[in-house]
């Protein structure tokens, strides 16, 4: 691949990628519908929609937004008319990170040669890949500073994964997790937590490496909970469950964008390198996965343990001047109901232990996230 270029943002953009579910509305299982689906959207909404490996999953996609607020008007002018056309067609957008009851075994992979290439390439740890999650991209101003960032952002993600945590069920079981998900991506050789890495040219090295040894076929088959985009001059954020509707992807996203600005602006400040212990952070990534946000995480800093709710709340405390200075204060705020209350893991938990049906708690949160 060679030298790879970062393409410099000068405001912290927005970008968020929402990746859904396709349900039969009779049956409320999987259905492999995305071509029938995305054939009957306007072209102006096939633009921002794209397949993924499954033929199960949309993922919608924001233009570059600078605020919060144009970010929820760019998801809402497609989502509508997405749930229109899927309406039309019989089926329903799920929200969450894993289906309650359909089995990977009788997804289908999308016809393309990328998608091909990958599961000759991972084998069962891509076909079992029937998963959904959150993406949010938020802009850097160098490629030096994207690393950095990757770097700091490392001991939040578990907090992330926490609020988000909207997978319990796999192959019609409950597994005991909150975030199944996250745990079915670690699979993944290049997924997960990313390596500790000091500046953007030991990012281009290691992309290099793994490509011209073999080990990847294209630097997109990096996964990792956070990554550096070099196209889109972001961040990435990718450890996040499929929150259960639109309002809390939006707080979500609004959290990610005032902890990359805030670290960006530590940065430019000249801020110490705290150094957080990559096992902290993966015992932490454990803890949100098992309990959600009933997990207790350690503090990097003062190595005590601390709730959910607490450590949010201080995030919130200390993130509330950045977030006003971009616009996303009102959002911002929104994630310490997340703390607090159920999580989408735990509704979809207390609907089967309500009916005993597997298939009225997609019934139900279905309708529920309806725009």
């Amino acid at each position: 691949m060679g030298k790879l270029h970062f393409n410099s943002n000068s405001s912290h953009s927005l970008g968020i990628e929402l990746e859904l579910g396709l349900v039969d509305e009779q049956s409320m299982a999987l259905s492999s519908a995305i071509h029938r689906l995305h054939e009957s959207l306007a072209p102006e909404v096939q633009e921002s929609c794209k397949p993924e490996l499954m033929q199960c999953c949309i993922e919608v996609i924001t233009g570059v937004c600078q605020n919060i607020d144009e970010a929820e008007a760019d998801l809402r002018s497609k989502l509508v008319p997405i749930q229109e056309s899927a309406d039309n067609l019989g089926l329903r957008l799920w929200w969450g990170s894993t289906h309650p009851f359909s089995s990977w075994r009788r997804q289908k992979v999308t016809p393309n040669d990328r998608y091909y290439d990958l599961v000759n390439l991972l084998q069962e740890m891509a076909r079992r890949l029937v998963t959904f999650g959150l993406h949010v991209h938020v802009g850097v101003d160098s490629g030096d500073k994207a690393v950095m960032i990757c770097d700091r952002i490392m001991q939040h993600l578990p907090t992330l994964l926490a609020l988000s945590s909207s997978s319990p069920f796999w192959e019609n079981r409950n597994t005991g997790l909150q975030s199944h998900r996250s745990k079915i991506m670690e699979g993944l050789p290049t997924a997960g937590l990313p390596t500790l890495m000091r500046n953007w040219s030991e990012y281009v090295w290691l992309v290099n490496h793994m490509i011209d040894t073999g080990f990847i076929n294209t630097i997109r088959e990096i996964w990792w909970d956070v990554r550096p985009h070099h196209n889109f001059g972001t961040v990435e954020v990718r450890v996040c469950d499929m929150p259960g509707n639109l309002d809390d992807a939006l707080a979500l996203a609004a959290l990610i964008q005032s902890l990359v600005a805030a670290l960006s602006d530590l940065i430019d400040q000249g801020a110490y390198q705290h150094d957080c212990h990559p096992m902290m952070v993966r015992q932490n990534k454990w803890r949100a996965a098992r309990y959600g946000n009933r997990a207790q995480l350690v503090n990097s800093y003062t190595f005590e343990v601390n709730s959910v709710p607490d450590a949010v709340g201080d995030l919130v405390e200390r993130l509330g001047p950045t977030a006003e200075s971009l616009g996303c204060l009102h959002r911002l705020q929104q994630v310490v109901d997340l703390a607090n209350g159920p999580t989408a893991a735990d509704r979809q938990i207390e609907i089967l232990e309500q009916t005993g049906d597997p298939a009225e708690i997609v019934r139900r949160l279905t309708e529920r996230s309806r725009l």
